[in-house]
Order: C-alpha cells, then structure tokens, then sequence
C-alpha cells in the first residue's frame, strides 16, 4: 500500500528532525578520551547495531501492505506467519549465540552479514507463499538475531567500568536506523517495486563489512581476556547458563525481558494499520519516528551515564513505566500531538532498554559465559518478537481492536514492572560480595 507524499508531510519530517537535534544537545556528554581511545570497538559496534536494521520489524514491516496484498493474506495470517518464521530463529539462537564465547566477532561477522544479504535477496524473489516464513526467518536470525547479540556481547565483555557508555554509544545504531531507514525506504516505496528496495537493502547490508573489517583488525577476543579482567557476578563467582536458568531471579525477570520486544514489535508490524485507524498516512506517521529516535538517543545515553554511576540495580526495575504508560496513550489518545507524547515515552523505555538489560546479564551473571546467557535472553527477546506479531493480527481479524489491545498492554507492563522490583530486591543482596 502506497502513499502520496503530501506538502505536509515535509513539515512534519523537517519538524521531527529539528526535534531530535534538540533533544541530542541534551544528552550527558562522554569524556572525549574515552572516546578517541575506544572508538574503534564503538564504532564496531554502531556498525553492527546499525546493518541489524535490515532483520529488525520496523524495516521489515514497511512493505507490509505490499507484501499482504501481493499474498492476499489477512492481518492475522501476516503475522502468524511472522511468529513461526521469527519464533524459529529464536530457537536456533539458544545454540548460534553461545558461538560468541568461542569465536571473534570478526570472524562470526564474516558469516552472518553475508547470510543478511542473501536473505534480503531471497525477501526480493521468493514467488510463494509458503517460502514467506523462511524469509521471515532468515532476516530476523541474522539481523535482529546474531548481529544484534554480537554487539551487545561485544560491547558488554570489552567493557566493565564504562559498559553503561559502551552500550549507549553502540546502541545508536539502532536509533539511526529507526529513524531514517522507514523513511527512506517509504518514500522510495512511491517510486520503485517493492523487490527492488530489497535488492538495494542487500547490497548494503554487505556493504558495511570491509567497514567491520577494517575496525576490528586488533579486535580484542574472548581469548585475550585473564580471569581477573572478567566482571564477576553474584556470590562473585561466574554464572553458568544452565545455573542461570535455575536462578529465581531469572523467572521474574522473564515478562520484562519478552514485553519489549513483543509489544514493540507489534506497534511497528502493524504501523500501517495504525496509521490508518490515526486518520494519518503512512508517510506521516514514519516521519514521526525521529521524534523517537530523539528521545531513545537521550535516554539511551543518559541511562548508559547513570548505570555507570549508580549501577544496575537502582535503574532497571522502574524503566518499563514509560513504555506502558505509552502504549495506553497510543490506545486512548485520536490527536497527533498525543501520539508524538505517546512515541516520547515510547522511545524512553526503547533508550533504557539498549543499555540496562544487557548490563543486567553481565552485572549479576558474570561475563565468562556471557554469550551463552545472553544467547537465551537474545532468543525470549526474539520469541517475544515473533508471538507479538501474531497475537495482536488475530485478535484484529477476531475484532479485537489495536487500539483496545495497547491499552491491555500498559497493564502488562505494570505486573512486569512489579515482578521485576520484587526480583532484584532480593537478588541484589548477593552482589554485595562481588568484587
């Protein structure tokens, strides 16, 4: 489904630009020396964060209306097929992701940002529908699957003191993506095929590697790192996966760590869908997503600020109140300035979200087995990926309305919010012995 660009909708991007450019003078500076010392394996992981737009929903969901009316497929069999192409990578992730602990990201990148490119050919010529989830699962193992886990395991194994900055400064790749690739690409949608724009997205996914290469060629490795460099987690001691999984504080932490990714998920999938029920085209809602990006660039910096300073446990029980008191917005509200507040709120959690879950892992867990842990938390993040998707199309086909189902889900987040409060109360005693 295509839309004309109409003379408004330039105000509105310029508008949203302008925004963001506010918005970023106010994030908390980071010292320049850490930069010019480190910016080599940040920039790494900018790269890698960045070329993972191409597997993430919100690019994939652009040509939605494209790719349900070429199919005839209603909203519900769109997503369902979406939950079993994504929910297949996440359990392939159990396994790939722990490959982090026994191989340089170099070396693993060399594999999967080629396999994203042959998948986002394989978006351009597949003819069936029944080829549909393999696609699907393709982009979404090598995109939002390994090359987001390489970054975050990268950024969080590289850096103990300063991990919170490390994280942040990485994660502005996702947020670069987010904000200018729907637009780009939507406006491209008025001018060429759908499959075509799929071919370009390939070819520049493959692109950024001799960029990777050419960063990571002292890359430190998993092997270069003496037992006392590694960051030690509760009861100072390393963590197993296995003995993670056993830990209470793992089930608690559970809804937290699926609600994002499933419910984020879910406003980007059906964006086009929520354009419409907006009264809004889908030009003018995407021109809206650098207010977004604005507003995760300062939380996302600012949150990797604060979790240096007071670390991870005062931080990340509160940090999902903004995302659901977003999405009741997204629900209730029928004016464009409340969905711009709903999309600031939206993207404070979207922020936090890049820095305080991944140093979550490391901080109570330990960093010896981080890819392997982090492998899991990668996969429930990419399962809550692929049910949120197919939940919320059925119950749309079922005449449940989206805007109904948003405002369910600030009461979803408010029980994950509380069960995370409860967990890291009592988890956090232990970190009291970690060194």
């Amino acid at each position: 489904m295509n839309s004309r660009v109409r003379p408004c909708d330039t105000k509105r991007v310029a508008y949203g630009l302008a925004l963001q450019a506010n918005l970023t003078t106010t994030i908390p500076m980071v010292s320049l020396s850490f930069l010019k010392t480190n910016a080599r394996w940040l920039a790494a992981g900018f790269m890698l964060t960045l070329m993972s737009g191409f597997g993430q929903t919100y690019f994939i969901s652009i040509f939605a209306g494209e790719i349900r009316e070429t199919f005839d497929l209603s909203h519900g069999e769109w997503g369902g097929i979406y939950t079993l192409g994504t929910g297949a990578s996440a359990a392939v992730m159990v396994w790939a992701g722990a490959l982090t602990d026994k191989y340089r990201i170099r070396t693993l990148a060399m594999a999967i940002l080629p396999l994203l490119m042959v998948a986002c050919f394989f978006m351009a010529g597949f003819w069936a529908v029944w080829m549909l989830p393999i696609v699907i699962f393709s982009l979404r193992f090598a995109g939002q699957g390994m090359i987001s886990h390489l970054a975050v395991v990268a950024m969080s194994r590289w850096f103990v003191a300063a991990r919170g900055r490390a994280l942040s400064i990485a994660g502005l790749g996702y947020s670069v993506g987010e904000a200018f690739l729907p637009m780009l690409f939507v406006s491209l949608l008025v001018l060429f095929d759908w499959r075509i724009l799929w071919v370009v997205a390939g070819f520049a996914a493959i692109l950024g590697l001799p960029v990777l290469l050419g960063l990571l060629r002292s890359e430190r490795t998993p092997q270069s790192f003496a037992e006392s460099d590694q960051s030690l987690g509760m009861k100072a001691r390393h963590w197993t996966r296995g003995e993670a999984i056993r830990h209470p504080l793992f089930w608690m932490m559970f809804p937290a760590l699926l609600g994002p990714s499933a419910f984020g998920t879910s406003f980007f999938f059906h964006q086009v869908h929520f354009a419409e029920l907006k009264a809004l085209s889908h030009f003018e809602l995407v021109a809206l997503f650098p207010v977004y990006t604005g507003g995760s660039i300062v939380m996302m910096v600012a949150s990797g600020w604060l979790l240096d300073k007071f670390g991870t446990p005062r931080l990340i029980p509160w940090y999902q109140v903004p995302l659901g008191i977003g999405f009741v917005i997204f629900g209730l509200t029928g004016s464009l300035t409340g969905i711009i507040i709903g999309i600031l709120f939206f993207a404070a959690t979207s922020g936090a979200n890049a820095t305080l879950p991944n140093a979550f892992w490391a901080e109570f867990y330990g960093t010896k087995n981080l890819g392997s842990i982090k492998a899991l938390a990668t996969a429930i993040m990419v399962l809550g990926s692929a049910i949120g998707p197919g939940i919320t199309g059925y119950l749309i086909d079922f005449g449940v309305g989206l805007e109904t189902q948003f405002v369910w889900v600030g009461g979803y987040f408010a029980i994950a919010t509380a069960m995370m409060v409860v967990g890291i109360n009592r988890a956090k005693t232990s970190l009291s012995a970690t060194t």
